[in-house]
């Protein structure tokens, strides 16, 4: 008895995050897991395992005979057959990375700027990272549509600065490009908050000292403030990398065919064609490339964290 009270708080406190964790998660991906195998229905879905007549009676269709007419390796082997799909899994990560390293690029400096701003300053900066929070993420899409659109001032600036050197007007709207602008612009903060909550703690002694020391302002940030900041890019890249990969709203909305990601081709699975067990094996593809690519990076920073260490 004693032993169940002194436990029962943990019980209580770990119980309903496992409770969700697995209606929400592990028993969606098992039943994700075993459509894969399922052939697809006469009319999308998946093929019955049972029917049910017109009078309520339910009959089971599949026994230890005719297992194999309901499950099948098809699914897997197409995957692999058509190199476009291979492709596309390549194209969304590549700009899936080129999202990623472009918010270290840009949210590196702010994230130092506002660690560094003063605590009136530094509350209203943050509040200005957070603000896009605020807004509904399909309406900030639309209105880069608006931005992006052939008639837009923005749009006719670069071609005017183009005509400028000679080039011809480019088309901004429904182009790699497009999709690339937004995934940068949806994702920027999730890697501004994580630098910055490193970059905060940061002794400021560690710089000084090696300022006496002659170390020069390049010196002082690849010796000590960059290496020190790693575990917050490790952090805001995998919050930024994860979650573009299986974007699907932004190309869906202004990146046309050619910004076509492996996102809306899973959407396009489930919605349009309603071959659920090939949408399946896609996303179970993707989920393994998503869990590959994080051990990986745990690899690196592991490996970053002994070296400098």
């Amino acid at each position: 008895m004693n032993w169940v009270k002194r436990n029962l708080g943990k019980w209580l406190l770990s119980w309903p995050p496992l409770v969700y964790l697995v209606v929400f998660f592990l028993i969606p991906s098992v039943i994700m897991a075993l459509a894969a195998f399922r052939w697809p229905g006469d009319y999308g879905g998946l093929y019955p395992l049972w029917s049910t007549d017109d009078a309520g009676v339910t009959t089971v269709l599949i026994n230890r005979d005719n297992w194999h007419d309901f499950f099948t390796l098809d699914n897997f082997s197409r995957l692999f057959e058509e190199p476009l799909y291979l492709e596309l899994f390549l194209k969304s990560a590549l700009y899936a990375a080129v999202t990623t390293v472009a918010c270290v690029v840009i949210g590196y400096p702010l994230s130092w700027l506002i660690a560094r701003s003063s605590k009136k300053y530094r509350d209203l900066l943050l509040l200005l990272v957070i603000l896009p929070f605020w807004s509904n993420f399909l309406i900030r899409i639309y209105a880069w549509m608006i931005i992006l659109g052939p008639s837009s001032a923005f749009t006719k600036a670069i071609n005017a600065v183009l005509a400028v050197f000679g080039a011809g007007p480019v088309s901004l709207l429904f182009t790699p490009f497009a999709v690339i602008l937004c995934l940068v612009y949806v994702h920027l903060p999730f890697m501004v908050l994580p630098l910055y909550a490193n970059l905060e703690k940061h002794d400021m002694a560690l710089l000084d000292a090696a300022q006496d020391l002659g170390a020069s302002a390049w010196q002082r940030f690849w010796r000590i403030t960059w290496p020190l900041s790693l575990p917050g890019v490790y952090a805001g890249g995998a919050l930024v990398f994860i979650p573009a990969l299986g974007m699907f709203a932004i190309p869906d909305i202004i990146g046309g065919t050619e910004g076509i990601m492996i996102g809306n081709l899973i959407k396009q699975q489930f919605l349009e064609t309603r071959d659920w067990p090939f949408g399946s094996v896609l996303s179970i593809m993707l989920t393994v490339g998503v869990l590959v690519i994080a051990g990986l990076g745990m690899a690196v920073a592991r490996g970053g964290k002994k070296k400098h260490g």
